[in-house]
């Protein structure tokens, strides 16, 4: 595998042309299941071993937990998610006519919680709320990614789209540069792979704790020098949209294992 270094890494990247496409055609997406070696890709894939699945049953807790009216996601949704409708699942984000916005499975949840639950919403990204979310789409694991940008998720898509190729921070980076100029490079000792979403929220080995998507995004762009955005927020919801309707046609590995 070709191994780039620091300093060629940023000059290539910036002579790079500007009309670069990162348009991935199905064919061509890679998961990082991919670019794990076959040691860690049967951590993922053995339920017992896999850390990630930890946060998992604690998700299935919180979903069964009483809310104030003495209801549970379990009265809607059945018995661990037995009603649920994993195509659904795997279409998040999704347009929400009444908040006019996407809406990711982490709002969808808080919004449940608090009209059926009586609950008080969530802070978006706590432990609880990724936990929760982990589970929910733990239930629709190998179910295809299938996000619908058409209509009135368009506009937003696009906002994401060029937030995922725009340069950030001291060191004029773009996810982009990463993962679409030089997916499958080594920087680092790192492999850069293709930064699909399909498996969050997932476990990193490297820090030792689930990360959800947001967070991810936060330490990337921590890792340009670059002030992050909140998580939660109007830009990282629709770069989120971007991502997801990017990896369509993937399945959902959730809880994924990442480095």
């Amino acid at each position: 595998m070709n191994m780039i270094n620091h300093k060629q890494f940023l000059i290539v990247s910036s002579m790079l042309s500007i009309f670069f496409s990162n348009v991935l055609h199905a064919s061509d997406l890679k998961s990082g299941y991919e670019y794990l070696t076959p040691a860690t890709q049967e951590m993922q894939d053995d339920e017992f071993a896999n850390p990630g699945m930890t946060a998992v049953e604690e998700g299935r807790t919180e979903f069964h937990r009483l809310g104030v009216n003495d209801k549970t996601c379990a009265t809607c949704h059945g018995e661990n998610g037995s009603k649920f409708n994993l195509k659904k699942i795997a279409s998040y984000p999704v347009y929400n006519k009444e908040y006019e916005k996407p809406f990711t499975l982490q709002e969808q949840i808080n919004f449940c919680g608090e009209e059926y639950l009586d609950n008080v919403p969530y802070v978006y990204d706590c432990t609880d709320l990724v936990e929760l979310e982990a589970y929910v789409r733990h239930l629709a694991r190998g179910e295809k990614v299938n996000v619908n940008i058409t209509g009135a998720l368009k506009p937003f898509y696009e906002k994401g789209k060029k937030l995922y190729n725009k340069r950030f921070g001291q060191m004029n980076m773009a996810c982009a540069v990463c993962h679409d100029q030089f997916a499958g490079q080594r920087l680092r000792g790192q492999v850069l792979s293709q930064g699909h979403s399909n498996g969050f929220p997932l476990y990193r080995l490297g820090s030792g704790k689930m990360t959800s998507l947001h967070g991810r995004m936060e330490e990337c762009f921590r890792s340009f020098r670059a002030e992050p955005f909140d998580r939660g927020s109007d830009e990282l919801i629709n770069l989120e949209l971007y991502l997801h309707s990017r990896g369509n046609g993937l399945p959902i590995e959730t809880p994924a294992i990442r480095y």
